[in-house]
């Protein structure tokens, strides 16, 4: 089993952010990455609609025989994990929003969230947000139009600009100096994010907590991989390969699937 492959899905190309942070940490590990570009994105969609999705993700990591499946996507973590968890018998990663560690380092009592809709609205954000940040101020914002922006190779495009200045604009104004960013697919904002940003506000992503619970995970189900083999990572999406095949910088081959 340890020679198995990591499985990781994502709504798109998002969830490459998961994936290089996880190919960083355990670089001997074997790993197929799903990018289901057509219905993306998952964060206006029913909660009905995203566990069937992600079901049908899992069920194609599944027949590649994967050994554990990382959820890259805050949006079907938060609305579909704990139903993927009771009905398939592997374990799974998921991704929430970083809401823990930015209300417990704010100095000024306020912190910022940038996430799909589809996180805001979920009962699991809800219940780490009023776990972690009691008396803490904070700003949500519903990244509309973000992903089919990065899922068409536009990130420094005015466009993006424009989109990102209304959103964080109103942020500024309440005085965060923390911005935590609640979708996979926002990590590939930061450079733009940093210099619209004043230097004291820090992002926050999940990507190398994602990859340290993975291979936590791994060693305590002794399936790290031990092998000396060259690692096998197969990418494949629904949607434009070149965009995922460029946001990489073509370092893996990626496949076309129409699934």
């Amino acid at each position: 089993m340890s020679t198995k492959p990591i499985g990781i899905f994502d709504s798109g190309i998002g969830g490459t952010s998961i994936f290089k942070e996880i190919h960083a940490l355990l670089p001997n590990e074997n790993c197929i990455y799903l990018a289901d570009s057509k219905n993306a994105p998952y964060g206006n969609k029913s909660k009905e609609h995203i566990i069937k999705l992600s079901i049908k993700n899992t069920e194609f990591l599944l027949k590649k025989e994967c050994k554990l499946i990382v959820v890259a996507c805050n949006t079907a973590t938060t609305n579909s994990i704990t139903y993927l968890r009771q009905h398939f018998h592997l374990p799974f990663i998921g991704i929430e929003p970083a809401i823990k560690p930015a209300a417990l380092k704010t100095k000024t009592k306020a912190v910022g969230i940038l996430a799909t809709k589809g996180t805001l609205s979920s009962q699991l954000f809800h219940k780490t947000t009023d776990l972690f940040a009691n008396g803490i101020k904070v700003i949500e914002q519903v990244g509309e139009g973000i992903v089919p922006l990065i899922e068409n190779g536009q990130l420094e495009t005015k466009e993006m600009y424009h989109l990102l200045e209304s959103y964080i604009n109103p942020m500024l104004e309440e005085n965060i100096d923390y911005l935590v960013l609640g979708c996979t697919h926002y990590p590939y904002l930061i450079p733009i994010l940093k210099k619209m940003l004043p230097e004291h506000i820090s992002i926050i992503d999940s990507g190398l907590a994602v990859a340290k619970q993975t291979q936590y995970i791994l060693a305590k189900n002794n399936l790290l991989n031990t092998s000396k083999d060259e690692p096998k990572i197969s990418l494949h999406s629904n949607g434009k390969v070149d965009v995922l095949n460029s946001i990489l910088e073509g370092k893996f081959s990626t496949e076309y699937l129409d699934f």
